[in-house]
């Protein structure tokens, strides 16, 4: 199970997609993929659901890269003027 800071950034680095290049991304990805779990989508990874929670799945799916995303550009829009 991912409990600590140094294993969330170990599974950053272990993940084969590329894309996944930093530990905040990771937790989105995780969430996003979480609440599609419990809303009835199967695990895409040989795993008992009975025996582990959504949140622990989805981060397991995003770290073996089975879990397709995109990042959009933000359109050149930096952070607001003050």
């Amino acid at each position: 199970m991912v409990t600590t800071k140094e294993e969330i950034e170990s599974g950053v680095q272990e993940a084969d997609s590329p894309e996944v290049d930093s530990k905040y991304r990771l937790i989105i990805l995780a969430a996003k993929r979480s609440k599609q779990l419990q809303r009835g989508a199967q695990p895409r990874i040989e795993i008992d659901p009975q025996k582990h929670k959504p949140t622990r799945i989805a981060l397991e799916e995003v770290i073996r890269g089975r879990v397709n995303f995109s990042i959009k550009p933000d359109g050149g829009k930096g952070p607001a003027e003050p």
